[in-house]
């Protein structure tokens, strides 16, 4: 059996986004290990508990320190030489970066590199956001570098910015649209009787468009009940501050339900879904899950949102940072449940032919298989 280590940076992201592709590999006949950082006890515990071999990575999603990053790059560097993985499967900035130098250093035979959305580093312009590019483009031209390396984009613009700026040719690139959505889990109910309500889910960051939401659940109060369903990520300097959700709530604007594990219940509880992120995503995962759950969207004309939306089709997209059409476009499937009908029932189409577990699987084993017949 061909040996497949998964690195990825938080068990949480690999819990929900990597952890159903992994166990399909697993399906298909390969030896998967995962490693992950492990300051997240509930999450290693659920990697655990599904059988796949579990190796803790000393990694911090966010952390700068020098002495820790170079500690992460020998940790991931004595890992492959014991482990002699076949291929990595790395995925995130730090994984990419780190993983590629380690792997070239253990002579791993093959590497998938794999960006879901160019995120903080790309996006953003602070000061430290700029200097942080300046210095990582060498590091993804060193780390992305080789014939059996092959990097996943999850959208075309992520896919061609990377291309522009010199960071790898073309043809080592992939196009494999999102994480994979389970058809049968994520399946359509009825739409809620009542006041329609709209939800948010997702990390609780101002760059995923939180506060502008929340604006727009101040302008449509009333018209509407806006919840919210996400958790914190306190080492993000986009985090939004609990203190901030509490008074928000407090004031009534919207209705925080915390953190949920339970996403088809909550698709099945809401009628429609606004993601106004101007977030470096690959594809959300919320917005393809929303889809199969047959609900309209409502979100933003960016990379990666973008792709899951089709405007007027299966829901409405919107400029980023304009608060007057995102408030247009809500009140407009507020008012309009055929209409509703009609955007779920195009988006859970789009979803089965695009989106599902099976067809992002497929494409990914096949590219294993390429780099395994280049040795």
């Amino acid at each position: 059996m061909a040996r497949v280590l998964y690195v990825v940076n938080i068990p949480r992201f690999f819990v929900t986004h990597r952890l159903p592709l992994a166990l399909a590999a697993q399906e298909c006949g390969y030896d998967v290990h995962v490693t992950t950082s492990d300051a997240d006890a509930e999450n290693v515990a659920l990697i655990k508990a599904s059988g796949l071999p579990y190796h803790p990575l000393p990694l911090s999603q966010h952390g700068t320190n020098p002495l820790s990053e170079i500690k992460t790059i020998r940790a991931l560097y004595t890992l492959y030489r014991q482990l002699k993985p076949d291929l990595v499967h790395q995925v995130s900035i730090k994984p990419v970066i780190y993983g590629g130098i380690a792997a070239k250093l253990a002579r791993i035979p093959a590497v998938v590199s794999a960006m879901s959305g160019l995120g903080y580093v790309f996006i953003d312009d602070s000061t430290k956001a700029r200097l942080l590019r300046l210095g990582v483009g060498p590091l993804f031209r060193l780390a992305l570098a080789g014939n059996r390396t092959r990097m996943i984009f999850q959208n075309p613009d992520d896919q061609q910015r990377f291309v522009a700026m010199g960071l790898l040719p073309e043809q080592r690139t992939v196009l494999i649209k999102g994480s994979g959505v389970d058809m049968d889990e994520f399946s359509p109910k009825p739409e809620p009787d009542g006041l329609p309500v709209v939800l948010f889910a997702g990390r609780l960051l101002w760059s995923k468009g939180l506060g502008t939401y929340v604006e727009l659940a101040r302008r449509l109060q009333g018209k509407a009940r806006f919840v919210v369903a996400g958790y914190p990520e306190p080492s993000s300097p986009h985090a939004v501050p609990m203190s901030q959700m509490t008074a928000w709530q407090d004031e009534g604007i919207i209705e925080w339900w915390g953190r949920r594990d339970d996403m088809p219940q909550v698709f099945a509880s809401v009628n429609i879904v606004c993601l106004p992120s101007t977030y470096g995503e690959g594809i959300p995962k919320v917005l393809i899950e929303a889809a199969a759950c047959g609900r309209a969207i409502l979100t933003t004309d960016t990379p990666g949102c973008r792709e899951i939306v089709t405007d007027g089709e299966n829901g409405l997209l919107v400029p980023p940072d304009n608060l007057d059409t995102l408030v247009s476009g809500a009140q407009r499937l507020i008012d309009d449940a055929a209409l509703r009908q009609k955007m779920g029932e195009n988006g859970r189409k789009k979803a089965a032919a695009e989106y599902s577990l099976r067809h992002v699987a497929d494409r990914t084993f096949a590219l294993y298989e390429d780099l395994f017949a280049r040795r």
